[in-house]
């Protein structure tokens, strides 16, 4: 538990402190909208399907570029 009060504690910081690692954040949470609207729809149409998938695809991307960074800011805090 400890561990992730550490991650989301560095996840704030970088917010504040990293133009780069908010602008992945705010694009992540604006898919997370978009995937949201989507699947609260009454009726989901094949090509509502598919923009899900590539959105899901991007989101995911998303993350893990901010994955990455948030190791390379702890490997270099560590080192």
């Amino acid at each position: 538990m400890e561990h992730q009060t550490q991650d989301e504690e560095l996840k704030a910081h970088l917010r504040v402190n990293s133009q780069h690692f908010r602008a992945l954040s705010e694009q992540h949470a604006q898919l997370k909208q978009q995937i949201e609207a989507i699947e609260s729809k009454p009726h989901v149409t094949g090509e509502d399907e598919l923009e899900e998938q590539h959105l899901k695809k991007l989101k995911l991307s998303l993350k893990d570029q901010m994955n990455e960074l948030l190791a390379s800011y702890k490997h270099a805090s560590v080192g």
